[in-house]
């Protein structure tokens, strides 16, 4: 508050309560302090400001003459806290999700909310409610909440939603070995929470352990491994992958794979016959031959 050499007597107040008069204070709050009194200012600090703190500020001032005021309206400013948010869920996929986010902040802070995903552009909501109709597996992950008003930099939090669905095999192949040789058979599925799996030969079930094969089940896929194949183990397999919400099943065939054996050249023109194994004499000798005697003919 400026004042001149005219002015006898000084005073602030909040509202009808004098803060000062003159050096005087007259508040009991520890964090109003005077500053400043001068022939040229009057002034006071308020420490540690609060949103009750926020208000009308009248400077008092006395003259031989008449006296004067000159007010300021102190507004407080409030960065965003997030006070509430919605714990992380797990629900069925078609279900319904609703999420909320509120926060406080002097002004009051934007709300927005959107999914952390490569394919999400943008924001989903700019509300404090968050409502997802019908929700599918593309759209579990994470989900961030953000408030901002300007003050501060946008306070974040995150809620993580958890679609569960049933198991769906998506790579199932059938192999071809020959007999004595290594093969394998790979079930690939997604399912939230991860399937579980199991084998089949027919009708009968695959234990682990059983003698020359090995079950290795994992999260996403499951691997029957075959480390000395035979006559008996060809035939049709079944990977079944199942959780609490359902079950499916793929078939493949474990089959003989036959390879045809080439062998060296014997000599000129020699191949191996793949039906009977005999070797034979190839035409291309022949063909040398014959534009010899030829050429013999002529001279």
């Amino acid at each position: 508050c400026s004042v001149d050499n005219r002015v006898t007597r000084v005073a602030w107040l909040n509202r009808s309560s004098i803060l000062y008069a003159g050096n005087d204070k007259w508040c009991l709050d520890p964090r109003v302090v005077l500053l400043a009194n001068t022939k040229t200012q009057y002034s006071i600090q308020i420490q540690d400001v609060d949103v009750y703190d926020e208000g009308p500020y009248t400077c008092s001032v006395q003259t031989d003459n008449h006296p004067k005021t000159a007010r300021v309206h102190l507004i407080v400013q409030v960065s965003p806290k997030i006070i509430e948010i919605s714990s992380d869920i797990s629900i069925n996929e078609g279900g319904n999700v609703s999420l909320t986010c509120i926060a406080t902040g002097r002004p009051d802070p934007t709300i927005t909310w959107r999914h952390i995903s490569p394919k999400a552009v943008g924001f989903i909501s700019e509300d404090e409610y968050l409502e997802i109709t019908g929700i599918t597996r593309e759209q579990s992950g994470e989900y961030e909440c953000s408030a901002s008003n300007d003050v501060s930099a946008p306070v974040v939090q995150r809620v993580k939603v958890t679609v569960n669905y049933p198991p769906y095999i998506s790579d199932a192949k059938s192999s071809g070995v020959p007999v004595g040789q290594k093969g394998i058979l790979l079930c690939e599925a997604s399912a939230v929470p991860s399937a579980d799996f199991q084998w089949y030969k027919d009708d009968k079930r695959l234990a682990e352990g059983q003698k020359g094969l090995k079950v290795e089940n994992k999260a996403f896929f499951s691997r029957l491994t075959f480390f000395n194949v035979s006559e008996q183990d060809y035939g049709n397999y079944t990977c079944v992958a199942s959780n609490q919400l359902g079950n499916t099943n793929a078939s493949m065939i474990l089959y003989e794979e036959t390879t045809t054996a080439l062998t060296p050249w014997k000599g000129p023109g020699a191949v191996h016959d793949g039906n009977n194994g005999a070797w034979r004499r190839g035409g291309c000798g022949w063909l040398l031959v014959l534009p010899l005697a030829q050429l013999a003919r002529q001279f």
